[in-house]
């Protein structure tokens, strides 16, 4: 069997050490799908602090923020830590349509639940055809 040297690996792995060690906010993945009159939204934040998850909305802008602090133990050698810890940070543009005054969020098992109702004005609604004999009838 022959092993081989892939210097690149390596330049990889230090790449990511390096870049991993910039404080920028991390991203989250969603669901999004539409239920009836509500879009719901599942965000994966596995241990976060319940207490750090902001939801934001700023005009038609939703801002999800949650913070998830590293394992910090003294006298270890880490042999692998690929769990990411900082901030992780996702936006959405809202658009016509939802009812901005009722969304609501709720935390659990380390998913955030965000429903976001649809206003009363975008919904389907059955609109009445008037015949003409109905008009004359109205107006006789």
């Amino acid at each position: 069997m022959a092993l081989t040297f892939d210097p690149f690996s390596q330049l990889d792995r230090f790449a990511a050490s390096v870049l991993d060690s910039v404080r920028a906010p991390r991203s989250m993945p969603v669901d999004l799908y539409r239920d009836g009159d509500r879009y719901i939204l599942h965000a994966d934040l596995p241990g976060a602090d319940p207490g750090s998850i902001d939801v934001d909305l700023d005009g038609a802008q939703l801002t999800i923020r949650a913070q998830r602090t590293a394992d910090s133990q003294e006298g270890v050698r880490w042999l692998a830590r690929e769990r990411g810890a900082g901030t992780f940070l996702r936006q959405f543009t809202l658009g016509e349509g939802v009812d901005l005054d009722s969304i609501s969020a709720s935390y659990e098992s380390g998913v955030l639940s965000v429903i976001i109702p649809v206003s009363e004005r975008a919904k389907p609604r059955k609109i009445t055809v008037e015949s003409a004999d109905q008009r004359r009838a109205i107006d006789a």
